[in-house]
């Protein structure tokens, strides 16, 4: 893992406790120079009142904020950030681009971000922003559960739970999941969700045994095999239904800290059909997307 540089998007008054917190984390064990980056996003009406009531242009009104947001973001988090070599860049323009440029230029080998918050950044984060983030950056995504208070207990990473999709890019997904785990001296845990296994008919739903032995088996069979070239020899858990679901138990059963997931090539972090945004927006843990071979840059 190469995270000589982290990117930590913020925004203002009241950026995502638990985001920070693991960032910190992060940066601690690692070493890592923390880029803290806000981005003023574009003026949407032509003229604003300030709280001194004077009307002001666009440009002034524009001005002003961007003069303010850089006052916060000079005077933010410094007994948070003790200790941890801190790059603070402001950037005007559309939040989601900025961030993926930034991510390029700085060269960082991963972002830190929340799914959602208070203020411009992040109002619409769990639409636009967060979708065009997570599709265009470079280097892996690390998106933090949202929580409004700072977390009661110090944030550990002791139990990491991979989500395994069986397809081409497994073998990476795999391979990266259990890599953070060593890193961490974390249990690793792998999880494959089939398709449902019940009919469904007059008399209610009905488990169908030989197709679920059938699709459980094959699955079985296949992490057998994903394991063998991994190097892995990780616990399963083999679950069918509803993925989000099945996640989130799954996180609660084996007590994880953290959900690490892959993606196909041509869909970004974002997953098969879209699926991997909607298991980062409802995942009660926090989710690292990791890149594909072909993603990389």
């Amino acid at each position: 893992m190469d995270l000589n540089k982290i990117l930590l998007p913020v925004d203002f008054p009241n950026p995502s406790p638990g985001m920070i917190h693991q960032a910190v984390f992060l940066a601690r064990h690692f070493h890592s120079e923390i880029i803290l980056l806000h981005v003023v996003p574009p003026l949407n009406y032509p003229t604003g009142m300030l709280e001194s009531g004077h009307e002001l242009t666009a440009r002034d009104l524009h001005a002003e904020i961007i003069q303010r947001a850089q006052k916060e973001l000079d005077e933010s988090l410094r007994s948070e950030l003790d200790g941890i070599a801190v790059k603070r860049l402001l950037r005007r323009g559309d939040p989601a681009k900025e961030i993926a440029r930034m991510a390029r230029d700085e060269k960082v080998g991963l972002i830190v971000m929340s799914t959602h918050g208070r203020g411009a950044l992040y109002r619409f984060l769990l639409g636009s922003v967060a979708t065009k983030v997570l599709h265009d950056s470079d280097c892996p995504v690390w998106v933090t559960a949202h929580v409004e208070q700072a977390p009661a207990r110090e944030w550990t990473l002791h139990n990491v739970l991979c989500a395994v999709d069986l397809n081409s890019h497994s073998l990476t997904t795999v391979s990266q999941a259990a890599q953070v785990a060593a890193e961490f001296g974390a249990r690793l845990t792998l999880l494959h969700v089939t398709s449902s296994v019940e009919t469904f008919g007059p008399g209610g739903s009905l488990v169908d045994p030989v197709w679920k032995e059938k699709i459980v088996g094959f699955a079985t069979k296949e992490i057998v095999e994903l394991q063998r070239n991994a190097g892995t020899h990780a616990e399963v858990i083999i679950e069918s239904g509803d993925v989000h679901e099945a996640l989130n138990r799954a996180a609660a059963q084996t007590e994880a800290d953290l959900l690490v997931i892959g993606h196909l090539p041509s869909g970004g972090h974002l997953g098969e059909n879209g699926s991997g945004y909607g298991i980062i927006r409802q995942s009660r843990i926090p989710v690292l997307s990791v890149l594909g071979p072909q993603n990389r840059v």
